[in-house]
Protein backbone atom coordinates (compact mmCIF):
# COMPACT_ATOMS: atom_id res chain seq x y z
CA UNK A 1 0.00 0.00 0.00
CA UNK A 2 1.56 3.38 -0.87
CA UNK A 3 -0.20 4.82 1.79
CA UNK A 4 0.75 2.85 4.73
CA UNK A 5 4.13 1.68 6.11
CA UNK A 6 4.91 -1.81 6.84
CA UNK A 7 7.97 -2.06 8.71
CA UNK A 8 7.40 -6.20 8.17
CA UNK A 9 8.51 -6.22 4.85
CA UNK A 10 11.19 -3.22 4.24
CA UNK A 11 10.67 -4.02 0.37
CA UNK A 12 7.33 -2.76 0.77
CA UNK A 13 8.83 0.34 1.17
CA UNK A 14 9.65 1.38 -2.55
CA UNK A 15 5.74 1.98 -2.98
CA UNK A 16 6.13 4.88 -1.18
CA UNK A 17 5.02 8.31 -3.45
CA UNK A 18 4.35 10.50 -0.67
CA UNK A 19 5.94 11.21 2.92
CA UNK A 20 4.15 8.89 5.40
CA UNK A 21 3.43 9.64 9.60
CA UNK A 22 1.94 7.05 11.44
CA UNK A 23 1.87 7.33 15.45
CA UNK A 24 -0.34 5.20 17.47
CA UNK A 25 -1.66 3.24 20.77
CA UNK A 26 -2.60 -0.06 22.55
CA UNK A 27 -4.25 -1.25 25.32
CA UNK A 28 -5.50 -4.72 26.63
CA UNK A 29 -7.25 -6.43 28.59
CA UNK A 30 -7.11 -9.73 29.33
CA UNK A 31 -8.67 -12.32 31.75
CA UNK A 32 -6.90 -14.91 33.03
CA UNK A 33 -8.52 -18.94 34.33
CA UNK A 34 -7.24 -22.09 35.78
CA UNK A 35 -9.36 -24.87 37.35
CA UNK A 36 -9.58 -23.05 40.11
CA UNK A 37 -8.96 -19.29 40.32
CA UNK A 38 -9.00 -16.43 38.13
CA UNK A 39 -7.78 -13.01 37.81
CA UNK A 40 -8.15 -9.82 35.15
CA UNK A 41 -5.18 -7.60 33.84
CA UNK A 42 -5.30 -4.49 32.06
CA UNK A 43 -2.55 -2.50 30.03
CA UNK A 44 -2.45 1.19 28.18
CA UNK A 45 0.90 2.15 26.44
CA UNK A 46 2.80 3.40 23.10
CA UNK A 47 2.39 1.17 19.99
CA UNK A 48 4.39 2.75 17.56
CA UNK A 49 5.91 5.91 15.44
CA UNK A 50 7.40 5.66 12.07
CA UNK A 51 8.09 7.69 9.32
CA UNK A 52 8.81 6.47 5.67
CA UNK A 53 9.87 8.81 2.97
CA UNK A 54 9.88 8.30 -1.29
CA UNK A 55 13.31 8.71 -2.94
CA UNK A 56 11.54 8.72 -6.71
CA UNK A 57 13.66 5.73 -8.79
CA UNK A 58 15.67 5.06 -5.09
CA UNK A 59 12.60 3.83 -3.72
CA UNK A 60 11.97 4.71 -0.28
CA UNK A 61 13.29 4.71 3.52
CA UNK A 62 11.80 4.51 6.38
CA UNK A 63 12.80 4.87 10.33
CA UNK A 64 10.47 4.22 13.35
CA UNK A 65 10.36 3.07 16.91
CA UNK A 66 8.21 0.27 17.87
CA UNK A 67 7.94 -1.96 20.52
CA UNK A 68 9.68 -5.80 20.34
CA UNK A 69 8.19 -7.43 23.85
CA UNK A 70 7.29 -6.32 27.42
CA UNK A 71 7.13 -8.08 30.72
CA UNK A 72 4.60 -7.57 33.36
CA UNK A 73 3.08 -10.20 35.86
CA UNK A 74 2.49 -10.74 39.73
CA UNK A 75 2.12 -13.83 41.91
CA UNK A 76 1.88 -14.45 45.16
CA UNK A 77 1.27 -17.16 48.12
CA UNK A 78 0.82 -16.97 51.68
CA UNK A 79 3.03 -19.26 54.00
CA UNK A 80 3.51 -19.40 57.69
CA UNK A 81 6.37 -20.24 60.27
CA UNK A 82 5.11 -21.52 63.03
CA UNK A 83 2.30 -19.25 63.82
CA UNK A 84 3.50 -16.06 62.00
CA UNK A 85 1.96 -15.57 58.23
CA UNK A 86 4.57 -14.45 55.59
CA UNK A 87 3.72 -13.55 51.43
CA UNK A 88 6.06 -14.85 48.88
CA UNK A 89 5.38 -12.50 45.67
CA UNK A 90 6.81 -13.07 42.49
CA UNK A 91 7.39 -9.84 40.36
CA UNK A 92 8.01 -8.67 36.91
CA UNK A 93 8.26 -5.32 34.79
CA UNK A 94 10.16 -3.84 31.73
CA UNK A 95 10.40 -4.16 28.07
CA UNK A 96 12.39 -4.36 25.01
CA UNK A 97 12.14 -1.39 22.35
CA UNK A 98 13.57 -2.10 18.52
CA UNK A 99 14.55 1.72 16.79
CA UNK A 100 14.87 0.62 12.75
CA UNK A 101 16.04 2.07 9.84
CA UNK A 102 15.45 0.25 6.26
CA UNK A 103 15.34 0.74 2.83
CA UNK A 104 13.58 -0.24 -0.08
CA UNK A 105 13.67 -0.05 -3.61
CA UNK A 106 12.20 -1.47 -7.31
CA UNK A 107 15.21 -3.84 -9.16
CA UNK A 108 12.73 -5.13 -11.68
CA UNK A 109 9.32 -4.78 -13.19
CA UNK A 110 6.90 -5.11 -10.09
CA UNK A 111 9.82 -6.69 -7.73
CA UNK A 112 11.52 -4.83 -4.84
CA UNK A 113 13.68 -5.82 -1.85
CA UNK A 114 14.65 -4.31 0.91
CA UNK A 115 16.38 -4.40 4.38
CA UNK A 116 15.79 -3.18 8.09
CA UNK A 117 18.58 -2.10 10.62
CA UNK A 118 17.78 -2.38 13.73
CA UNK A 119 18.68 -1.26 17.35
CA UNK A 120 17.12 -3.42 20.02
CA UNK A 121 17.49 -2.15 23.52
CA UNK A 122 16.06 -2.27 26.97
CA UNK A 123 15.59 -3.51 30.51
CA UNK A 124 13.98 -6.19 32.25
CA UNK A 125 13.21 -6.92 35.84
CA UNK A 126 12.25 -9.95 38.30
CA UNK A 127 11.80 -9.70 41.19
CA UNK A 128 10.94 -12.53 44.50
CA UNK A 129 10.47 -11.12 48.12
CA UNK A 130 9.31 -12.32 51.31
CA UNK A 131 6.72 -10.23 52.63
CA UNK A 132 6.00 -9.57 56.26
CA UNK A 133 2.94 -7.51 57.86
CA UNK A 134 3.65 -4.45 58.79
CA UNK A 135 3.20 -5.00 62.53
CA UNK A 136 5.45 -7.72 62.54
CA UNK A 137 8.13 -5.77 63.01
CA UNK A 138 10.50 -8.01 60.77
CA UNK A 139 12.07 -7.06 57.57
CA UNK A 140 11.63 -7.94 53.34
CA UNK A 141 13.86 -9.46 52.00
CA UNK A 142 13.48 -8.84 47.87
CA UNK A 143 15.88 -10.63 45.58
CA UNK A 144 16.13 -8.48 41.98
CA UNK A 145 16.94 -10.15 38.69
CA UNK A 146 18.00 -7.41 36.08
CA UNK A 147 18.85 -8.18 32.31
CA UNK A 148 19.92 -5.15 30.40
CA UNK A 149 19.60 -6.40 26.77
CA UNK A 150 21.03 -4.43 23.56
CA UNK A 151 22.24 -5.76 20.30
CA UNK A 152 22.07 -5.07 16.52
CA UNK A 153 19.37 -6.92 14.08
CA UNK A 154 18.71 -7.24 10.61
CA UNK A 155 15.60 -8.05 9.01
CA UNK A 156 15.24 -8.58 4.99
CA UNK A 157 12.23 -8.64 2.06
CA UNK A 158 10.90 -9.08 -1.22
CA UNK A 159 7.92 -8.17 -2.83
CA UNK A 160 6.26 -8.73 -6.17
CA UNK A 161 3.00 -7.30 -7.98
CA UNK A 162 1.62 -8.25 -10.55
CA UNK A 163 -1.26 -6.07 -12.33
CA UNK A 164 -4.12 -7.78 -13.45
CA UNK A 165 -7.43 -6.80 -15.58
CA UNK A 166 -6.15 -3.60 -17.51
CA UNK A 167 -3.89 -2.67 -14.05
CA UNK A 168 -7.75 -2.60 -11.73
CA UNK A 169 -6.58 -5.51 -10.14
CA UNK A 170 -3.40 -6.70 -8.68
CA UNK A 171 -1.62 -9.42 -7.25
CA UNK A 172 0.99 -9.39 -4.95
CA UNK A 173 3.53 -12.10 -3.27
CA UNK A 174 6.01 -11.24 -0.32
CA UNK A 175 8.31 -12.55 1.64
CA UNK A 176 10.07 -11.21 4.57
CA UNK A 177 13.05 -13.20 7.14
CA UNK A 178 15.56 -12.96 9.90
CA UNK A 179 18.48 -15.02 10.40
CA UNK A 180 19.84 -15.89 14.00
CA UNK A 181 20.29 -12.39 15.29
CA UNK A 182 22.94 -12.42 18.93
CA UNK A 183 22.31 -9.94 20.82
CA UNK A 184 23.77 -9.30 24.00
CA UNK A 185 22.67 -9.93 27.85
CA UNK A 186 23.80 -8.41 30.72
CA UNK A 187 22.86 -10.02 33.91
CA UNK A 188 23.16 -8.67 37.55
CA UNK A 189 21.72 -9.75 40.83
CA UNK A 190 21.21 -8.17 44.27
CA UNK A 191 19.76 -8.39 47.31
CA UNK A 192 18.01 -5.58 49.51
CA UNK A 193 16.17 -5.24 52.74
CA UNK A 194 13.26 -3.92 53.14
CA UNK A 195 10.60 -1.95 55.87
CA UNK A 196 7.34 -3.34 55.47
CA UNK A 197 5.13 -0.77 54.88
CA UNK A 198 0.97 -0.29 54.10
CA UNK A 199 1.29 2.95 52.40
CA UNK A 200 1.57 1.80 48.96
CA UNK A 201 3.85 4.96 48.17
CA UNK A 202 6.69 3.65 50.66
CA UNK A 203 6.53 0.11 49.68
CA UNK A 204 9.76 -2.01 48.65
CA UNK A 205 12.09 0.91 49.25
CA UNK A 206 15.70 -0.72 50.11
CA UNK A 207 16.58 -0.14 52.84
CA UNK A 208 20.18 -1.74 52.16
CA UNK A 209 22.25 -4.37 49.82
CA UNK A 210 23.06 -7.37 51.40
CA UNK A 211 24.61 -8.82 48.03
CA UNK A 212 25.41 -7.54 44.55
CA UNK A 213 26.51 -10.20 41.86
CA UNK A 214 29.02 -9.64 39.46
CA UNK A 215 27.66 -8.99 35.81
CA UNK A 216 27.57 -11.27 33.55
CA UNK A 217 27.52 -11.20 30.03
CA UNK A 218 26.11 -13.75 27.63
CA UNK A 219 24.85 -13.71 24.09
CA UNK A 220 20.92 -14.47 22.84
CA UNK A 221 20.07 -15.98 20.08
CA UNK A 222 16.87 -14.71 18.51
CA UNK A 223 14.82 -16.94 16.07
CA UNK A 224 15.46 -17.44 12.83
CA UNK A 225 11.90 -15.91 11.42
CA UNK A 226 10.20 -16.71 7.84
CA UNK A 227 6.47 -15.24 6.74
CA UNK A 228 5.15 -15.19 2.98
CA UNK A 229 2.25 -13.76 2.12
CA UNK A 230 0.01 -13.31 -0.94
CA UNK A 231 -2.93 -10.28 -1.48
CA UNK A 232 -5.70 -9.94 -4.36
CA UNK A 233 -6.87 -6.25 -4.90
CA UNK A 234 -8.96 -3.99 -6.71
CA UNK A 235 -7.93 -0.52 -6.62
CA UNK A 236 -9.21 1.56 -4.17
CA UNK A 237 -12.13 -1.16 -3.45
CA UNK A 238 -11.26 -3.87 -1.55
CA UNK A 239 -8.37 -6.07 -0.68
CA UNK A 240 -7.89 -9.85 0.74
CA UNK A 241 -4.90 -11.65 1.60
CA UNK A 242 -2.87 -14.30 3.34
CA UNK A 243 0.00 -14.88 5.85
CA UNK A 244 1.70 -17.78 6.45
CA UNK A 245 4.75 -17.84 9.27
CA UNK A 246 7.37 -20.05 10.77
CA UNK A 247 9.70 -19.08 13.90
CA UNK A 248 12.02 -21.42 15.43
CA UNK A 249 13.00 -20.19 18.86
CA UNK A 250 14.50 -23.84 19.54
CA UNK A 251 18.09 -21.51 20.55
CA UNK A 252 16.17 -18.86 22.00
CA UNK A 253 16.79 -19.20 26.25
CA UNK A 254 16.69 -16.17 28.17
CA UNK A 255 17.47 -17.76 31.40
CA UNK A 256 20.14 -20.61 31.99
CA UNK A 257 18.27 -24.01 32.69
CA UNK A 258 14.91 -23.32 31.33
CA UNK A 259 13.26 -25.67 29.12
CA UNK A 260 13.59 -25.20 25.62
CA UNK A 261 11.09 -23.27 23.66
CA UNK A 262 9.74 -25.04 20.22
CA UNK A 263 9.13 -24.08 16.40
CA UNK A 264 6.24 -21.64 15.73
CA UNK A 265 3.87 -21.80 13.11
CA UNK A 266 1.13 -19.10 12.14
CA UNK A 267 -1.46 -18.52 9.39
CA UNK A 268 -3.53 -15.31 9.43
CA UNK A 269 -6.21 -14.29 6.79
CA UNK A 270 -8.39 -10.93 6.23
CA UNK A 271 -9.90 -8.43 4.16
CA UNK A 272 -10.38 -4.54 3.32
CA UNK A 273 -13.59 -2.82 2.16
CA UNK A 274 -13.73 0.77 1.29
CA UNK A 275 -17.73 0.95 -0.55
CA UNK A 276 -17.26 3.97 -2.85
CA UNK A 277 -14.00 6.25 -2.21
CA UNK A 278 -15.46 9.03 -4.38
CA UNK A 279 -19.08 9.26 -2.50
CA UNK A 280 -20.33 12.19 -1.10
CA UNK A 281 -21.64 9.82 1.88
CA UNK A 282 -18.86 9.53 4.78
CA UNK A 283 -19.43 6.19 5.50
CA UNK A 284 -18.66 4.76 2.29
CA UNK A 285 -15.20 5.90 2.09
CA UNK A 286 -14.65 3.99 5.56
CA UNK A 287 -12.26 1.15 5.21
CA UNK A 288 -14.03 -2.00 6.73
CA UNK A 289 -11.42 -4.72 7.73
CA UNK A 290 -11.78 -7.99 9.45
CA UNK A 291 -9.25 -10.53 9.90
CA UNK A 292 -8.76 -13.97 11.58
CA UNK A 293 -5.66 -15.36 12.92
CA UNK A 294 -4.35 -19.07 14.49
CA UNK A 295 -0.88 -19.46 16.02
CA UNK A 296 0.82 -22.87 17.05
CA UNK A 297 2.72 -20.76 19.31
CA UNK A 298 6.55 -21.88 20.79
CA UNK A 299 5.61 -23.04 23.93
CA UNK A 300 4.68 -26.91 24.87
CA UNK A 301 3.55 -27.05 28.83
CA UNK A 302 2.18 -29.94 30.30
CA UNK A 303 2.45 -32.27 27.26
CA UNK A 304 0.16 -29.83 25.39
CA UNK A 305 0.76 -26.95 22.69
CA UNK A 306 -0.32 -24.18 23.70
CA UNK A 307 -2.22 -22.37 20.88
CA UNK A 308 -3.74 -19.38 20.32
CA UNK A 309 -6.16 -17.76 18.23
CA UNK A 310 -7.93 -14.32 17.57
CA UNK A 311 -10.31 -12.25 15.48
CA UNK A 312 -10.16 -9.15 14.59
CA UNK A 313 -12.28 -6.44 13.14
CA UNK A 314 -11.33 -2.24 12.55
CA UNK A 315 -12.01 0.64 10.32
CA UNK A 316 -10.26 3.25 9.13
CA UNK A 317 -11.64 6.55 9.55
CA UNK A 318 -10.61 9.29 6.44
CA UNK A 319 -10.32 13.30 7.78
CA UNK A 320 -11.60 15.84 6.14
CA UNK A 321 -8.74 17.51 3.67
CA UNK A 322 -8.35 21.13 3.46
CA UNK A 323 -8.87 22.91 0.19
CA UNK A 324 -4.98 24.04 -0.54
CA UNK A 325 -3.42 21.30 1.17
CA UNK A 326 -2.03 18.11 -0.09
CA UNK A 327 -2.14 16.40 3.08
CA UNK A 328 -4.20 13.23 3.72
CA UNK A 329 -5.44 11.71 7.27
CA UNK A 330 -6.62 8.61 7.94
CA UNK A 331 -7.25 7.67 11.82
CA UNK A 332 -7.49 3.86 12.47
CA UNK A 333 -8.94 1.75 14.78
CA UNK A 334 -9.08 -1.97 15.61
CA UNK A 335 -10.07 -4.36 18.04
CA UNK A 336 -8.56 -8.32 18.24
CA UNK A 337 -10.98 -11.02 20.83
CA UNK A 338 -8.55 -13.82 21.47
CA UNK A 339 -7.55 -16.98 23.57
CA UNK A 340 -4.46 -18.64 24.63
CA UNK A 341 -4.14 -21.73 26.01
CA UNK A 342 -6.52 -23.82 28.11
CA UNK A 343 -7.63 -24.08 31.67
CA UNK A 344 -6.46 -28.05 31.85
CA UNK A 345 -3.55 -29.88 33.30
CA UNK A 346 -2.51 -26.88 36.25
CA UNK A 347 -2.49 -24.49 32.85
CA UNK A 348 -3.95 -21.28 32.59
CA UNK A 349 -6.42 -19.76 30.04
CA UNK A 350 -5.73 -16.39 28.51
CA UNK A 351 -8.38 -14.30 26.93
CA UNK A 352 -7.84 -11.09 25.78
CA UNK A 353 -8.69 -7.97 23.92
CA UNK A 354 -6.12 -6.06 22.33
CA UNK A 355 -7.33 -2.17 21.52
CA UNK A 356 -4.97 -0.17 18.41
CA UNK A 357 -5.57 3.19 17.49
CA UNK A 358 -3.52 4.79 14.93
CA UNK A 359 -2.70 8.13 13.08
CA UNK A 360 -1.71 7.77 9.53
CA UNK A 361 -0.84 11.31 7.82
CA UNK A 362 -0.12 11.26 4.10
CA UNK A 363 1.71 14.37 2.59
CA UNK A 364 4.37 15.44 -0.29
CA UNK A 365 7.54 16.64 1.78
CA UNK A 366 10.42 18.94 0.49
CA UNK A 367 8.76 20.29 -2.51
CA UNK A 368 9.55 23.47 -4.43
CA UNK A 369 6.20 25.47 -4.47
CA UNK A 370 5.62 26.72 -8.27
CA UNK A 371 5.42 30.72 -8.49
CA UNK A 372 3.29 32.51 -10.37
Amino acid sequence: NVYNTNPSNPASYSAARVTIFDAGLYGNYTQLKSTTQGDNTADFAFSHITMTFPMKKFGGISLGILPYSDVGYRTSSQERINSDSYNKVFTGEGGLTKAYAGWGVRVYKGLSVGANMSYLFGTLNDFSRVEFPATSGALNVQRQDKREIQGIIFDYGLQYEQPLANKEYVLSFGYSGSLNNDIKDRSSSFITRVTPSSDPDNQNIPLDTTYTSDRISRHLTLPLKDNVGVTLARSGRWLVGADFKYADWSRFQVRDGENRLRKNYGVAVGGQLTPDRSSLKYLNQVDYRLGFRYNKTQYFLSDQNINDMAVTIGVGLPLARTTYSTAFSKINFSAEFGQMGKASNGLLRERYINFNIGFTLNDRWFRTNPLD
